[in-house]
């Protein structure tokens, strides 16, 4: 049996938001994911970005985009 479940985390339990179908005293596996992820600073993505921009060794990749993602002959 599978069920997704709205919780809230209230410090000790986890609430959930509506009415559920579960047997009380069952032991039940929970997977936890966030709705809502932490955003980064944009100058720590900024940095990430040039990191991997530098890390191509590729000099021309503005310009010549379309010749390293598709293949076309270079302008």
């Amino acid at each position: 049996m599978n069920q997704t479940l709205y919780v809230i985390f209230d410090g000790r339990a986890f609430v959930p938001e509506g009415k559920v179908k579960l047997r009380p005293n069952q032991r039940y596996l929970i997977r936890i994911e966030s709705e809502i992820e932490p955003e980064q600073p944009a100058t720590q993505v900024l940095k990430q970005l040039a990191t991997q921009a530098i890390d191509t060794g590729i000099s021309d990749l503005a310009e010549q985009h379309d010749h390293y993602l598709y293949g076309t002959k270079k302008r």
